[in-house]
């Protein structure tokens, strides 16, 4: 029979034990002669199938599961069988002789170390990985045939027999007492699981993407060695545990001794077990950031390659990994990139804080050219972008399904199937940043816009098939006229202008202005007799201000509005684009007498003061509103001059005397400008403006 060792003199090889981590000088001893053992032969086996079998035993064999109830379903797979079946006749030996050493060695009560020492010998001629799971599976199967025969013994006469001879019966009559260590047992048992599967998942990194001598991969193979070591002592460990419980007495089932070694041993090895997690989240990591970067460099080689069709760099953009990564709104069905074939695609790129008044006018936009049985010129598909680092909740789903709802083209099923180096190449190359973008790819993929947002909110449908050569064909034809500057925003707008009618618009959100303005034009039109209708275009940022005025103008009758903020929104942001595609074009106001007119405009709604604009034709006049309401409310000095010179001559002569060589006038524009030439002249004195950056945030 056993000697039982003090008490103490455990508790105090245990607790030298402690130090041996990664570092104390110990340990370094220990792993030096550990090293020496180590003299691989070349021979490699797939030690995933055999430690699927060990895992199997040691989770059935658990002290804790009654008789017939099952912690897995049993291996079913045929192929892994019989894959399994020709591995253990190579090993079958091996597994065997590792048994029988450590039942050997741990029934004469040898030393731990000494044991594990003489087991790296054993299997010297094996990788760590397999040296850990082929001692593991000699474990599994004394352990199993140990539970195997305490599971059975009360039902099975052959199990029975087995068991007296064992003192089973005995054994497990005192669980109570026994649970301490069973229950330490069960934890190292589970730790040393979790390590091996970590030393596995070591071995199975790609090394095309990272390397046995990249950092983070030497680090973590540095380790490798003392978390085997530590494992297979666990293994001698756990096995003297169970030799040392047959025919042994109760005083030494109730010793809490054996439960104190195994804790402190599990605590160990989980402190392994974590420090290797970490470097292999490092390792993880160190992949990501490879494929990544080769995901991008693919991208961008696609990019500059000819190709037959659009299918390659589509498939690359929309998750290639998913056979039908789109739906179509139509159908609500899912689909594959193969309806996108050869046909203009435009990406509608956006985050999940899309406004209203956008998808409202894109979608109208996308109707108009849809409709009936024609055929599509071309597709839009959504790209939501969303940033992967900040946790995807019930309520960003909600957002993303109310928002591809209202929408009438693809889209990409989830955010998530937007691959993080598709997301750098639309963000570095693209420009891409909160503001929406319209990338138009033609039928064989190649980028024909970067951003034809623009074209879309000046020209609508006619800007396809929104080209550089269509968007320059397109400002040839224009001239700065009311009906350019309205278009389809208001119709009735459209009818005035083919009636000969004064078209007057005015911005601001001063209400008495407003009123003095209102009441000065009323006066003069009353005494002209001329047809002109007023309508209030707001500012840039239709907010309270804006609806406020609205709604005196409405009260009082001062003039016409447009009651639908959209309408308001929209007349800026085409301004807004105007200005951006007129930039883009390399355009300057000494050259171009249009981008002089917009950023007129832009100046006006960026001053805090209101604004007139009144046209007939190709006759227009512009002021600011202190000016031409001062010169309205002199009409009867320059009343004369109506007749002879026409209405906006006359104003335009009258309003001379209020011009001044001072001013401030401010261009605030909202979005990306990185692109746009870093020189902006200034509308009123041509001088080059000052560049500053303006945060505004007008919420009242």
């Amino acid at each position: 029979m056993q000697m039982m060792r003090s008490e103490p003199a455990a508790k105090m090889q245990m607790i030298r034990g402690e130090r041996h981590l990664f570092s104390s000088s110990d340990d370094s001893a220990v792993m030096k002669q550990i090293l020496t053992t180590h003299a691989p032969d070349g021979r490699e086996f797939d030690v995933r199938p055999l430690l699927s079998v060990v895992e199997d035993i040691l989770q059935r064999a658990t002290p804790t599961i009654v008789i017939g109830q099952q912690a897995h379903e049993a291996m079913d797979d045929k192929t892994q069988q019989v894959g399994l079946v020709g591995m253990l006749e190579a090993l079958a030996y091996t597994i065997h002789k590792i048994a029988c050493e450590v039942t050997c060695k741990c029934s004469g009560g040898g030393d731990a170390h000494v044991t594990t020492v003489a087991l790296f010998n054993t299997l010297s001629n094996y990788s760590w990985d397999a040296k850990v799971v082929l001692t593991l599976a000699a474990f599994s199967m004394s352990y199993g045939e140990f539970w195997l025969t305490a599971q059975l013994y009360t039902v099975n006469p052959l199990a029975k027999s087995v068991a007296q001879l064992k003192q089973l019966p005995d054994i497990l009559e005192h669980t109570d007492a026994l649970k301490p260590r069973f229950d330490a047992l069960t934890s190292l048992i589970k730790a040393m699981l979790d390590v091996t599967k970590c030393i596995i998942e070591f071995k199975e990194l790609p090394e095309e993407y990272i390397s046995p001598d990249a950092p983070p991969m030497s680090m973590a193979m540095a380790h490798i060695p003392t978390a085997v070591y530590w494992t297979i002592r666990s293994v001698v460990a756990c096995s003297s545990q169970i030799i040392g419980l047959i025919g042994l007495g109760h005083e030494f089932m109730s010793s809490t001794t054996e439960a104190w070694e195994l804790s402190s041993l599990a605590h160990k090895v989980s402190n392994i077990h974590g420090h290797l997690r970490k470097q292999l989240s490092i390792c993880y990591q160190h992949i990501d950031e490879k494929k990544h970067i080769e995901a991008y460099q693919t991208l961008i080689r696609l990019f500059e390659t000819i190709h037959i069709d659009n299918m390659k760099i589509l498939r690359a953009l929309i998750y290639s990994k998913d056979d039908m990564p789109l739906i179509d709104s139509s159908t609500k069905k899912r689909v594959s990139v193969e309806v996108l074939r050869r046909k203009i695609v435009i990406l509608f790129i956006s985050d999940l804080d899309i406004s209203r008044e956008e998808l409202f006018i894109l979608t109208q936009f996308y109707n108009d050219t849809h409709h009936g049985k024609t055929e599509r010129h071309y597709e839009v598909v959504w790209l939501p972008v969303v940033d992967k680092t900040i946790l995807w909740t019930d309520a960003k789903q909600e957002n993303f399904n109310r928002l591809f709802s209202s929408m009438p083209w693809y889209s990409l099923n989830h955010p998530s199937l937007l691959e993080p180096a598709v997301i750098r190449y639309i963000k570095e190359v693209w420009h891409f940043d909160k503001k929406p973008l319209l990338v138009v790819l033609d039928p064989q993929g190649r980028v024909v816009n970067q951003n034809a947002l623009h074209m879309m909110w000046i020209w609508g449908g006619l800007a396809f098939p929104f080209s550089g050569l269509r968007e320059e064909a397109l400002w040839k034809e224009e001239t700065w006229r009311m009906e350019f500057l309205v278009d389809e925003i208001d119709p009735l707008m459209l009818q005035w202008a083919r009636e000969g009618k004064f078209i007057c618009l005015y911005g601001g959100e001063d209400i008495e202005w407003i009123r003095k303005f209102t009441s000065a034009m009323k006066h003069v039109i009353k005494e002209t007799r001329i047809p002109l209708e007023m309508v209030y275009v707001g500012k840039s940022n239709p907010k309270e201000r804006v609806k406020k005025a609205v709604s005196s103008i409405a009260e009082e009758k001062l003039s016409g509005y447009w009651q639908d903020p959209v309408m308001i929104w929209f007349f800026w942001v085409r301004l807004e684009s105007m200005w951006h595609s007129k930039m883009q074009q390399g355009r300057t106001i000494e050259n171009d007498p249009i981008l002089q007119e917009i950023m007129s405009m832009l100046s006006f709604d960026g001053s805090d003061e209101g604004w007139v604009v009144i046209s007939r034709g190709t006759e227009m006049v512009k002021a600011h509103g202190k000016k031409i309401t001062e010169c309205l409310t002199q009409f009867e000095k320059w009343k004369a001059s109506v007749d002879t010179d026409g209405f906006i001559a006359a104003l335009t002569n009258a309003l001379i005397p209020y011009q001044t060589h001072e001013h401030c006038t401010r261009l605030i524009l909202p979005g990306d400008t990185g692109r746009i030439q870093e020189k902006v002249v200034c509308a009123e004195c041509k001088r080059p403006m000052e560049k500053y950056i303006l945060y505004r945030c007008c919420t009242d």
